[in-house]
């Protein structure tokens, strides 16, 4: 037995990757490769902020915030683990990549994904409990409970992403290499092996199902009852002040799972469009969310507000 196949090596001839960035839209390549850089830079720098600001005020060392803080995290894990390849492709002109290090660009881009599900769920468990057990928020929520919901949902992400590329790696890559986007992704590495994919197409379907389907169904269900306790205050004023306190949450959601189910449908039933919809999807399904979710953090949360204008007044005077 060839020691090599048993423990998942891959025996392919392929040692690396070609990424591709937008050869379709020749010409305009300098005026897209500034619009990625300026979401990067909103993207970062609004991250780094909304945990500066959340680390400084004292009143935001709450549940809701934390969650945000991990949120935060998370976003600049998924800018930082496509940016090296997104800079070297459109940049530098250098789109090779070698196996190992796509496939744990892979890792890091999927594990970043699922870990932002998570944390969306945890959010809205945090706004069900306030909302609708708003006495026993702070017995349901101790800072101990939620370093452990931090702790699982990036324990469940690791587990469900780790075999990814071990799965990818036991399969024969014959002399395709070129790659769609300008960084690792599984649904497009998949479509390159001359070996049979079925397991991991059906392992690829049973984790997107497992972790982004049945979260979602608890954030519709967890926002069921909040609106079911929201109906049952009798000042109008009351119930859009108590629904306010969730729009923040509701507009992250929104912009992660819209364009996350649009890739996968067009991944699954969409393999004739072309590729420039593909691309665009992806961009806006990893770029889209870490850019947005700091700037309407910061326009719908009160604190965060206030500490931003003393921090620009403060650099004025």
């Amino acid at each position: 037995m060839d020691l090599r196949k048993s423990f998942g090596t891959n025996t392919s001839s392929i040692t690396s990757f070609t990424l591709t960035a937008f050869p379709e839209m020749e010409g305009l390549e300098h005026w897209l490769t500034a619009c990625i850089l300026l979401l990067y830079a909103i993207s970062i720098l609004g991250n780094i902020l909304i945990l500066f600001i959340i680390k400084e005020e004292q009143s935001l060392h709450q549940p809701m915030y934390y969650f945000l803080s991990l949120l935060s995290v998370n976003d600049l894990g998924v800018s930082f683990s496509t940016l090296s390849t997104v800079l070297a492709v459109l940049c530098f002109h250098a789109p090779e990549i070698a196996f190992d290090a796509c496939l744990t660009q892979m890792f890091f881009i999927h594990f970043f994904s699922w870990t932002e599900s998570g944390i969306l769920l945890a959010m809205s468990f945090d706004r069900y409990v306030a909302i609708c057990n708003p006495l026993r928020y702070s017995s349901v929520l101790t800072d101990i409970r939620v370093v452990h919901m931090g702790l699982s949902i990036i324990i469940r992400s690791f587990c469900m992403v780790f075999p990814l590329p071990f799965l990818l790696r036991r399969l024969p890559f014959c002399e395709a290499n070129m790659l769609t986007h300008s960084y690792c992704l599984h649904p497009d590495l998949i479509r390159l092996p001359c070996g049979d994919t079925t397991i991991n197409s059906m392992y690829g379907l049973f984790i997107v199902i497992s972790a982004f389907g049945v979260d979602l169904v608890l954030i519709v269900l967890s926002y069921i009852l909040i609106l079911h306790s929201v109906l049952a205050i009798a000042s109008q004023e009351e119930r859009l002040k108590t629904l306010n306190t969730c729009v923040s949450h509701i507009c992250a959601v929104l912009i992660f799972y819209v364009p996350m189910v649009s890739v996968s449908m067009i991944h699954r039933f969409g393999k004739h469009s072309s590729e420039l919809v593909h691309k665009f999807m992806s961009l806006v399904y990893l770029f889209v969310p870490p850019m947005l979710n700091p700037i309407i953090y910061s326009i719908k949360t009160k604190e965060i507000r206030k500490r931003l204008r003393k921090m620009l007044l403060g650099s004025k005077l």
